[in-house]
C-alpha cells in the first residue's frame, strides 16, 4: 500500500483492513468474497493523495488527520425531533431516517404496494436486485475509498422496483451521522429499478453533534433497467463537525431515464462528490444539474464521469457554483464517448461565481471521443458579478446584499427551475436566499 499519510486514522483503518482480511476466506458466502476483493484492491490503491490524478486538487489526507476517527459500525437511534431539521414545509412524501447507514424504522413512513421493496440492505442479501447488482458498477473498481466502502461496510438502504412498480410520491431520505466519539462511517446503499419502474428521491443530511466530528464515506449504486425513470436530487447541508465523500455509480438500460441533482451549501468544511453514469443502453436520456455555494474556507469537489457506451443517447450536464469568501471549489467532468456510441449527444458546462477575495475554482472539463457522428460540447467560465447588472439594481434603491442576492438567484435559476417539485423548488430558493441575506 502507498501514502504519504502517518496517522493513527491510518494505521487503525489498516489494522481493521488486515483484521478482516484474516477472518475471510474464499470458502465462505459471495458477499464475504466481495469484501476480501475490496480489501485487496484497497490494499492495492491506498488511500488517495496529491499524486493521484483524480485527487490533484483536493488533499484528502489534511481531513483524515485533523481527528483521531474510528471506524463506526454500530447502529444508534435518535428522537423524531432531530428529523424535524431536515423537514421541507409542504412537501407530500414518505421519510425514511438512516442513522449512521442503518434504517431507524420507527420513526420512518416506509411506501408500500406491489412490487416496492424498501428496507436495509443488510437484510436483502439474498434479494434478486441484490444478486444482481451489488458492487457490478464498473466505475467503482479504481476508487480507493469506495473499495474501502466495500470491504468495512456495516448497512444502508435497499430499493428495489419490480417491473411497472411506481412510488406515488417522493421518498425522502434523512441521513443521519451521530456519534460519542470522532466517527468514520460507511453507509452503503443499493437501488434498483427493473422494467418500467419509476420513483422520485430525495436526500438531506443531518449532524446534530457539536463536539465530535463525523466523517462519511457513502457509496451508492443505482440500476436503471429498460424504460425506467428515477429523479434523484441530493442536498448537502452539514456543520463545521461534518466531512464526506459521496460516491454515486449509476447504470442505465436502453430508453431509461435519470435526472440527478447535487445542491451543495455552505456549512461542510469538506464535501467530495463522485459521480459516474455508465449508459449501458440505446436512447438513454441523463441529465445531471449541479448547484454548490460555499463559504469561508470550505471545500468543495464534484467529479463527474459520463461514460457513453451504446449509440443515440443524449447527456445534459450543468453544474454551478458560487463561491464566497476563502472558498476553493473543484469540478472535472469527464465525458467518453466508445467507438460504438454513435449518434451520441452529449453537453457538459460549468459555470462559476467568484465573490470572495480568496476564493478560488479549479476546472478541467474533458471530453474523450472515439465515435464519428456525434455532437459533444463542454465549457467552462468563472467570474463576478457584471458591473452593469449591479449599477443597474443599485440605482433602483436596491441595497448591496439584497441586490447580490437577486443575481445570485438570478445565477442559479438554470439549476432550480428544472426541480419538478414544487415545494422542494421553493424550499432551495429560500434557502439560497437565506444565505446571501446572512
Amino acid at each position: 500500500m502507498t501514502s504519504d499519510i502517518t496517522m493513527p486514522f491510518y494505521q487503525a483503518i489498516t489494522e481493521d483492513v488486515n483484521a478482516l482480511s484474516a477472518q475471510v476466506s474464499p470458502a465462505q458466502d459471495e458477499l464475504q468474497c466481495i469484501r476480501r476483493e475490496a480489501l485487496d484492491r484497497f490494499s492495492a490503491l491506498g488511500l488517495p493523495t496529491l499524486k493521484t490524478e483524480a485527487w490533484r486538487y483536493t488533499n484528502i489526507q489534511r481531513f483524515l488527520k485533523e481527528y483521531p476517527y474510528e471506524l463506526l459500525t454500530a447502529a444508534a437511534t435518535v428522537p423524531a425531533s432531530v428529523t424535524e431539521k431536515a423537514a421541507i414545509p409542504q412537501l407530500d412524501c414518505y421519510r425514511i431516517v438512516l442513522v449512521n447507514g442503518h434504517l431507524q424504522a420507527d420513526i420512518s413512513e416506509l411506501p408500500a404496494g406491489k412490487g416496492i421493496t424498501i428496507g436495509a440492505l443488510s437484510a436483502h442479501t439474498q434479494a434478486p436486485g441484490f444478486v444482481n447488482w451489488f458492487n457490478k458498477q464498473p466505475h467503482l473498481s479504481g476508487e480507493s475509498l469506495a473499495s474501502l466502502n466495500t470491504a468495512l461496510f456495516a448497512d444502508g438502504l435497499y430499493i428495489e422496483l419490480a417491473a411497472n412498480a411506481v412510488i406515488d410520491k417522493p421518498v425522502h431520505i434523512v441521513n443521519v451521522y451521530t456519534s460519542g466519539t470522532h466517527a468514520f462511517i460507511q453507509p452503503r446503499h443499493l437501488w434498483v429499478l427493473n422494467r418500467n419502474a419509476a420513483a422520485t428521491v430525495i436526500e438531506s443530511t443531518i449532524h446534530p453533534d457539536t463536539n465530535t466530528v463525523a466523517f462519511a464515506n457513502s457509496v451508492l449504486e443505482t440500476v436503471i433497467e429498460e424504460n425506467a425513470e428515477l429523479w434523484h436530487y441530493n442536498i448537502q447541508q452539514g456543520n463545521e463537525n461534518f466531512r464526506e465523500v459521496h460516491t454515486t455509480a449509476a447504470q442505465q438500460h436502453a430508453n431509461s431515464r435519470y435526472h440527478h441533482f447535487n445542491f451543495t451549501l455552505p456549512g461542510t468544511p469538506f464535501t467530495r462528490n463522485n459521480l459516474s453514469v455508465a449508459l449501458n443502453g440505446s436512447y438513454t436520456e441523463t441529465n445531471l444539474n449541479g448547484l454548490y455555494i460555499a463559504d469561508k474556507s470550505q471545500h468543495v469537489d464534484n467529479h463527474t464521469y459520463m461514460d457513453h457506451i451504446m449509440p443515440n443517447c443524449n447527456s445534459n450536464e450543468l453544474y454551478k457554483g458560487v463561491l464566497l469568501d476563502s472558498a476553493n471549489g473543484v469540478f472535472t467532468g469527464r465525458i467518453l464517448v466508445h467507438q460504438e456510441a454513435q449518434k451520441t449527444n452529449a453537453f457538459q458546462q460549468n459555470n462559476n461565481l467568484l465573490l470572495g477575495n480568496k476564493a478560488d475554482i479549479n476546472s478541467q472539463p474533458q471530453l474523450e471521443i472515439y465515435a464519428d457522428d456525434v455532437k459533444c460540447s463542454h465549457g467552462f467560465t468563472a467570474g463576478q458579478f457584471s458591473e452593469e447588472s449591479m449599477f443597474y439594481l443599485r440605482s433602483r434603491g436596491i441595497g448591496e446584499d439584497a441586490a447580490k442576492a437577486l443575481m445570485v438567484n438570478a445565477f442559479s435559476h438554470d439549476i432550480t427551475n428544472e426541480v419538478k417539485i414544487p415545494a422542494l423548488q421553493h424550499y432551495l430558493q429560500e434557502q439560497i436566499a437565506a444565505i446571501m441575506n446572512n
